[in-house]
C-alpha cells in the first residue's frame, strides 16, 4: 500500500521517515508543501483558514504522484477537490491536524473515502501552556517580567490584595473533549476543584467516573469559577456579554481554543472596568494583532501568540497517532477520529 506524505516545515520529511521505519507494510513517497519561511507559511495558512482549500497553490509533482496513491497523508498543505479527483486509487485521506480549514471534506466523503484526523496531536502542549498561563496571570509572571525589563521593581499588580495559589481554587473548563481532559488531569496535582461544561460527555468517560469532577451548566460554571478556561470547538459564541459577566470580579479568563467562540469587545470592557480580575488569551479576532488591539491596553491581560500546539513533540508522534487510528479503520473499528462515518468502516 503506497502512503503519499506531504511535508512542510512543521511535520518534516525526518519524521515521515522515523515514524515508517516501523510500518515496513506501507510504501512511502514523501513531497515537501512551502518553505521553511516561518511568516511566508503563515500567511498562505492564514489565506487558507479564510478561503478554503482552493486558495493556495501546490506543487503540480503532487498531482501526479496522487495517481497511484492508496493514502494520503498531509499537514497544513492544501486538498483541493481537484486533487481528490486525481486519486483515482485513493482509498483514504489522512490529516496530521485537528482543523480541516485545508481540507475539500465534501469533495472526499462524495467519493466515499475516509477522513481521518488528528484533534489530539497538540494536546498536551496547549494543555501544558493552559496551566502555564494559570499561574502566569494570577501570579503576575509576564508583568514582573516586563516591569523589570524597563528597570521597574514592581510589587503593585491589580490583584496585589488577593493573590492566590491554585490549591483548592475552583476552575471551570468550557469544552470536555480531547485538550480539556488533559487540562483536568493536570490539575488534579493543584488539588483544584473541577467544574466542567460540554454539550456531549462520553458515558464511558473513565475520568468522569474515577476523578472529582462535576459536570453543570454553562451559567453555573461562570459563576461559580475562579478560573474560566476555555477549550471548545464551537462554530459559534457562546460566551456572549450576558454569559462574562456571570464570572466573579476575582476571576480569570483564558482562552486557548478560538478567538470567536467569545465576544471579546464584552470581555475587554469586563476586564477594563475591574469587573473580572484577568484573562490570558492565546488567540485572537485578527492574527498577527493590530496596533491598536484594545487588549495591549490593559495591565491586568498576558497574550501569547497562538503557538500553543506548536510543539516538536506535536509535529513528530502526529503520523504515528494516525496509522494506529487508520490500522484500527481498516480491522472495521471505530477510529479515534473519523471525520466522515458515513463511508463506512474497514475499506
Amino acid at each position: 500500500m503506497k502512503i503519499l506524505a506531504i511535508s512542510d516545515m512543521y511535520v518534516t520529511e525526518q519524521y515521515y521517515v522515523d515514524c515508517f521505519k516501523a510500518h515496513p507494510e506501507y510504501e512511502l513517497q514523501v513531497i515537501k508543501f512551502g518553505s521553511d519561511d516561518f511568516i511566508e507559511m503563515r500567511d498562505k495558512f492564514h489565506r487558507i483558514e479564510r478561503h478554503g482549500p482552493e486558495e493556495v497553490e501546490i506543487p503540480e509533482e503532487i498531482y501526479t504522484a496522487i495517481e497511484d496513491a492508496d493514502v494520503l497523508m498531509v499537514h497544513i498543505c492544501p486538498v483541493p477537490a481537484k486533487l481528490i479527483e486525481k486519486g483515482k486509487k485513493l482509498r483514504a485521506v489522512l490529516t496530521n491536524r485537528g482543523g480541516l480549514e485545508n481540507i475539500a471534506v465534501e469533495a472526499i466523503t462524495k467519493r466515499g473515502i475516509p477522513l481521518l484526523n488528528n484533534p489530539a496531536h497538540n494536546t498536551n502542549g496547549v494543555a501544558e501552556l493552559t496551566i502555564g498561563l494559570m499561574v502566569t496571570e494570577t501570579r503576575n509572571v509576564a508583568r514582573a517580567h516586563m516591569g523589570l525589563k524597563n528597570g521597574v521593581w514592581r510589587e503593585d499588580y491589580p490583584n496585589k490584595l488577593n493573590i492566590w495559589e491554585l490549591k483548592g481554587k475552583t476552575v471551570g473548563i468550557i469544552g470536555f473533549g480531547n485538550i480539556g481532559h488533559r487540562v483536568a488531569e493536570m490539575l488534579q496535582v493543584f488539588g483544584c476543584k473541577i467544574l466542567v461544561n460540554d454539550i456531549y460527555y462520553d458515558p464511558d468517560d473513565e475520568m468522569l467516573a474515577t476523578l472529582p469532577i462535576k459536570k453543570v451548566d454553562l451559567p453555573t460554571l461562570m459563576r461559580e469559577s475562579d478560573i474560566v478556561t476555555l477549550h471548545a470547538r464551537n462554530l459559534e459564541v457562546i460566551l456572549d456579554r450576558e454569559m462574562l459577566s456571570l464570572m466573579q470580579p476575582h476571576a480569570f479568563f483564558i482562552n486557548t481554543a478560538r478567538a470567536h467562540m467569545v465576544d471579546y469587545d464584552a470581555l475587554y470592557e469586563l476586564l477594563r472596568d475591574g469587573k473580572i480580575m484577568g484573562a490570558a488569551l492565546e488567540v485572537h479576532p485578527t492574527e498577527p494583532l493590530p496596533k491598536d488591539y484594545p487588549f495591549l491596553k490593559l495591565d491586568n491581560v498576558t497574550l501569547t501568540t497562538h503557538r500553543g500546539g506548536a510543539t516538536i513533540n506535536a509535529y513528530c508522534d502526529s503520523p504515528e497517532m494516525l496509522l494506529v487510528d487508520y490500522a484500527r479503520y481498516l480491522a472495521g473499528k471505530k477510529p479515534r477520529f473519523f471525520v466522515n462515518p458515513e463511508v463506512g468502516y474497514g475499506k
